[in-house]
C-alpha cells in the first residue's frame, strides 16, 4: 500500500464498537502514513481523531451535517443509483464510490450503466466491486482510476 491507500474499518456491529481494534488500526495507519475511515459512526470517528468516515449506501442521515469537522476530515459514500448518489451529495461526502464495476452480484452495473451513473455527478467517483489485476486496465474505459475492493488486495 502507498501513501494513498485508505483502509475503512467497517464494524458490523455499531452499538458495540470496538475502541481498543480502533485505536490499534488508527496507530498502524499513522505508523504507514495510510488514511483510516470508520464506516457507520461518523460521531466516534470524530471523536478518536481519525481521518474520516464512510457512509454506507442504506445510510440517509445528515445529522452529520451539525458536526464541527476538521479541514482534512474526510467523507465518503457509496451508492448503487441515481437516487443514492443525489442522497450521497446532499450529505456533502468528498468522494462516491459507485458499485458494482465487475462483480455480478444484485448490484452490478457492468461498464455502460457505471459510465452513465458515474457521470450524474460532479464528485469524485470510486469504482467498487470485483477489481481485480485481470480487469484493472478497464478501468480507462470509464476514465475513473480510483478503486476499492477486497478481492484485489486477497
Amino acid at each position: 500500500m502507498d501513501n494513498q491507500s485508505i483502509v475503512i474499518y467497517r464494524n458490523y456491529n455499531p452499538n458495540i464498537p470496538d475502541i481498543e481494534l480502533i485505536l490499534k488500526i488508527k496507530k498502524y495507519c499513522k505508523k504507514k502514513r495510510i488514511k483510516f475511515l470508520l464506516a457507520n459512526n461518523i460521531k466516534l470517528a470524530i471523536k478518536l481523531d481519525l481521518d474520516g468516515a464512510y457512509i454506507p449506501s442504506f445510510d440517509k442521515s445528515m445529522l452529520h451535517l451539525a458536526f464541527s469537522l476538521k479541514t482534512k476530515f474526510n467523507i465518503v459514500g457509496s451508492a448503487h443509483n441515481i437516487k443514492e448518489i443525489r442522497t450521497k451529495e446532499i450529505q456533502n461526502v468528498d468522494k462516491i464510490f459507485i458499485s458494482s464495476l465487475f462483480k455480478k452480484n444484485k448490484n452490478y452495473l457492468g461498464i455502460n450503466k457505471f459510465k452513465l451513473i458515474s457521470d450524474y455527478t460532479k464528485k469524485s467517483v470510486v469504482v467498487l466491486g470485483g477489481v481485480s489485476k485481470n480487469n484493472l486496465k478497464k478501468l480507462k474505459l470509464i476514465n475513473v482510476f480510483e478503486f476499492a475492493g477486497i478481492s484485489y488486495f486477497e
